[in-house]
């Protein structure tokens, strides 16, 4: 099968995601298919990179792991069955402290902490289904960064809302409601680069 050969109206499960061997790669969110952008760009991968490598320094042989995308994050409503899960997302990093949520395929429940470093590419619709199907699962915090405006913004699960932080910005100190001990300075990961067309890339 192609890509092309199937039917954006339809609602599809994890078990036909998983059977899926075309190149392009997408998500899914209440059964319906999110084709993923292009290859992200330079700057973006340089910053989930960093964080990838802070993030595992700290939990270095700790119960807590952290997954850098491509990395199946499977959100089961009731039934944990491949028919029965319609919300597949990769998130460009994903902290699970539960090794009962780990299977060989990737991960199947909430997250921990999602990281999501947007592109220009990234639209409105998207970001609100992704926050919408992260806070409906139960993610304790979601952390979303664009590197465009060098700002950050942290949701933080309370009572099965989320809450967001301030806007945070370079200067300003990250830490984790869920990682105690964690921080990263914002001015150290945004660094001094300059901001790039995407006509130039």
């Amino acid at each position: 099968m192609k890509f092309a050969d199937l039917d954006l109206s339809q609602v599809y499960s994890y078990a036909d995601y998983y059977k899926w061997k075309f190149e392009e790669r997408v998500e899914l969110i209440k059964g319906r298919i999110f084709k993923m952008s292009p290859a992200p760009n330079r700057l973006h991968q340089e910053l989930v990179g960093k964080l990838h490598i802070k993030l595992g320094v700290f939990l270095y042989d700790n119960p807590c792991k952290v997954y850098i995308a491509p990395f199946d994050v499977r959100l089961p409503k009731k039934s944990h069955s491949d028919m029965e899960i319609f919300t597949v997302l990769q998130p460009d990093l994903c902290v699970i402290c539960d090794p009962k949520k780990l299977d060989t395929r990737g991960c199947i429940g909430a997250p921990d902490i999602v990281v999501e470093v947007l592109s220009p590419s990234n639209n409105r619709k998207e970001l609100k289904n992704k926050y919408e199907a992260y806070e409906d699962a139960g993610v304790k915090e979601y952390w979303i960064v664009m590197p465009y405006e060098k700002t950050m913004f942290i949701y933080t699960m309370v009572d099965g809302k989320y809450q967001p932080s301030k806007l945070l910005a370079s200067g300003d100190m990250v830490t984790s409601a869920s990682l105690p001990g964690f921080s990263i300075d914002l001015s150290e990961l945004f660094g001094d680069y300059e901001i790039e067309s995407e006509d130039n890339n």
